[in-house]
């Protein structure tokens, strides 16, 4: 007999809606409390995931996490978060107080799915690719000509490279409606293209391509493609020095049947979603933690135990909680040159870009885009094929191609870090999603 998920599904939702009106979640945000922060406390009943929920609503709004205490034992949910705004200051205005109330209190349907972090609404206007695959030198040049080809417009991307491994999330609509791409034999289409340029000349991992309407979180998704890539398995050309890496390690706590889990890190803005993140895409619950990044460095101590009700029980288990929490800290470090660009958004604009970055012997190491009021938003970080800093020879030569008046320089980011901490990648060419309005400067 089938079983209609539809109706099981619902019937699951109306019972969660159920318990939130008999325990609603309570928000209290006190500016007073603390000297330096906003105190936010959230407490309501406990469920699996949903420590990720309240951290993600708050990271998207990019308000940093300086302090965070939390208890989930039993059936109830605790959390204490002490945040500020991206310029270190107390929360005041009131529509995010109120946003943040309003996500994260009673009246919140806690659907993260439809957050994301590339600043659009949900909607069906775009269609959604997802893309894995082994990273090198010009293959997101070559990404975006095959779109370009194809009459495909990329409205929102992000791009992340770690331990020579690649994924892509990104938005697009069709060329002449400026809709979402629906016609199966053209996505098939633009699948079979992509995954022919993804596969290249490599026999020994595999590359994957999604094409949906669905919507995603997109820096969730990202953490789960290339977890599910393995991107966590040491490469044969990744080496350094393990000491200046993130430090993780995980100990069983007998007495309590917990596994502690501590990491520390120099700390970086969204670092707590990312462990969480990780944490709960691997199936692990979080009872107790104790989140200190006031400093220059960050301390996170996570007292966790799996899905099963079981701590951490064996040492290759021990090894792949390490490993996976050191790789999802990695994967969001931006090395090298920060490039910040902002101009009218035009078809092959992104194709266009990255062909100048791969002429001129550029690996984009992250990037970011959107498109937001006609404009096309974009950051690069950006070394050389050799994953070197950039010659400010090179640096001029694309200014030059690009135009003098375009090219916002940022200047050198984590350019010291180890390659332990940032293994060789060489981007899709140079893929991306930004936030900053800054960006993509033809200013003027």
């Amino acid at each position: 007999m089938e079983v209609d998920s539809s109706s099981s599904w619902n019937t699951e939702d109306e019972y969660e809606k159920f318990i939130r009106r008999m325990n609603p979640p309570r928000v209290v945000i006190d500016n007073e409390a603390c000297q330096n922060a906003t105190v936010i406390r959230v407490d309501s009943a406990n469920k699996q995931g949903i420590l990720l929920e309240v951290v993600q609503v708050l990271t998207d709004l990019n308000l940093s996490i300086t302090k965070a205490y939390i208890s989930s034992d039993g059936g109830w949910f605790m959390d204490v978060f002490n945040v500020t705004d991206r310029d270190g200051n107390k929360l005041k205005d009131e529509g995010i107080l109120d946003y943040i109330r309003k996500s994260l209190g009673a009246d919140s349907c806690y659907v993260p799915s439809l957050r994301r972090s590339v600043g659009v609404e949900s909607s069906r206007d775009h269609t959604s690719i997802e893309l894995t695959g082994t990273d090198r030198p010009g293959l997101l040049s070559e990404v975006c000509a095959v779109l370009t080809d194809l009459k495909c417009n990329v409205v929102n991307a992000e791009v992340w490279t770690h331990n020579t491994r690649a994924a892509a999330v990104m938005h697009v609509t069709d060329e002449a409606t400026n809709s979402a791409i629906q016609e199966p034999e053209r996505l098939s289409r633009i699948k079979e293209q992509l995954c022919n340029v993804l596969k290249g000349n490599s026999k020994t991992r595999e590359a994957k391509t999604v094409v949906s309407l669905s919507s995603t979180h997109t820096e969730r998704r990202l953490h789960q493609m290339m977890f599910a890539d393995r991107d966590y398995e040491q490469s044969d050309v990744v080496g350094g020095d393990e000491k200046l890496g993130p430090n993780v390690t995980v100990d069983n706590w007998y007495d309590k049947d917990y596994s502690v889990v501590t990491i520390k890190c120099k700390d970086r803005p969204k670092l707590l979603f990312d462990t969480v993140c990780t944490l709960t895409d691997m199936q692990y619950v979080v009872f107790h933690a104790n989140i200190d990044a006031e400093g220059p460095e960050a301390h996170q101590e996570y007292y966790i135990r799996h899905i099963d009700g079981f701590p951490v029980n064996s040492e290759a288990e021990r090894q792949r909680v390490i490993q996976c929490l050191a790789a999802a800290i990695e994967r969001r470090v931006s090395e090298g040159l920060k490039l910040e660009l902002c101009i009218g958004d035009r078809v092959g604009l992104l194709s266009d870009v990255t062909r100048i970055f791969r002429e001129n012997s550029l690996s984009v190491t992250r990037a970011e885009v959107t498109t937001r009021g006609g404009k096309a938003i974009n950051t690069f970080y950006v070394r050389d094929a050799a994953g070197n800093p950039v010659d400010p020879k090179t640096i001029d030569a694309v200014r030059q191609a690009i135009g003098q008046t375009v090219l916002q320089v940022k200047g050198f980011t984590d350019c010291s870090k180890s390659p332990q901490e940032s293994p060789t990648r060489f981007l899709f060419g140079g893929l991306f999603k930004a936030r900053s309005l800054y960006s993509f400067g033809f200013f003027g």
